[in-house]
């Protein structure tokens, strides 16, 4: 599997970058599917699905699958790329059950699932549902708390715990992923404590941003693998912009003042392809676009090709 996955990626410079899509969750599972399978089959690397049950609106009514059971199906349908939830509420499930579904879609998929997990934020979906939303800091505390007993259940043949949110006696976890370790992805950007609890459990990191703001989060990142006796490049980066291409320049110069600048990548196919190996000199390993601003279903097909093609080289 490592070598055909390697076959359909790009060398930028002296490392291999990959190159992953990530669909909106308000979308039918067909079209999902039907996006999923197209970039499969032109050369891209991942496809990452959010872990939510609703819009962060007033209005909460689309449709939004949810988010387990999508990567279960796509684990199953889709036959070559990495997938993964980007990233999982830890407050939504105790994290003895979420290793459970993330060792079982590791099967399904024959070892290409990628477990990505953050502290949770978005109030709405756990006032409607009754799921207890905490401060800050204490999300960030359980998260802190889940990372540990994920990483044993994957690694042990019985796990004991006794924190301060979770409590584990004996407890077991067959069959082990296939992969060994399957990766913990964790999710977010924050200098003090996120990148604190990434620098101790994570195998792969992921936030929003700029070139520059990946720089700068990366540096922080390192910072706490040093505090805590960790080797930064154990850890893989990866970075998410909204996907702004075009040869219309009046459309661009809009988006470059826009205030979705600080998270996205803006230009024609050849500026983008410049600014996508700028992340690579940066030190990121896996860019993931979403289609959130790519408009109906032929537009985002044909950018996502001549990204895949122009930009990526495939």
């Amino acid at each position: 599997m490592r070598d055909i996955l390697a076959g359909f990626r790009v060398s930028m410079g002296e490392k291999l970058m990959r190159f992953s899509f990530w669909p909106q969750s308000s979308q039918s599972w067909s079209d999902v599917l039907e996006l999923a399978r197209h970039v499969e089959s032109t050369g891209w690397d991942g496809i990452w699905f959010a872990d939510h049950f609703m819009p962060n609106a007033q209005d909460t009514s689309a449709p939004y699958p949810e988010c387990w059971s999508t990567l279960a199906a796509l684990a199953a349908s889709v036959p070559r790329i990495r997938i993964g939830p980007l990233v999982t509420g830890n407050t939504y499930r105790h994290p003895a059950v979420l290793a459970k579904a993330a060792a079982t879609c590791d099967h399904i998929s024959g070892g290409r699932m990628v477990l990505g997990l953050g502290a949770g934020w978005q109030e709405n979906e756990h006032r409607q549902y009754g799921i207890p939303f905490s401060t800050v800091g204490g999300r960030l505390s359980r998260l802190d708390e889940a990372c540990q007993v994920i990483k044993s259940l994957f690694s042990n043949e019985a796990t004991d715990f006794d924190g301060k949110y979770y409590q584990l006696s004996g407890a077991v976890l067959e069959p082990k992923p296939v992969q060994n370790p399957l990766p913990l992805l964790i999710g977010g950007g924050g200098e003090k404590v996120t990148l604190k609890i990434t620098a101790k459990w994570a195998d792969e990191w992921n936030v929003w941003g700029t070139v520059d703001t990946l720089k700068h989060k990366m540096e922080i990142l390192d910072g706490h693998c040093a505090e805590v006796g960790r080797d930064p490049g154990e850890i893989q980066r990866s970075a998410v912009a909204l996907l702004f291409m075009s040869e219309d320049q009046a459309f661009l110069e809009r988006m470059r003042d826009s205030d979705m600048r600080q998270a996205a990548i803006v230009g024609t196919p050849e500026e983008v392809k410049e600014i996508v190996q700028a992340y690579e000199e940066a030190g990121v390993n896996e860019l993931i676009i979403p289609d959130f601003t790519l408009g109906d279903r032929d537009r985002k097909i044909a950018t996502l090709d001549t990204f895949i093609t122009q930009v990526a080289g495939r």
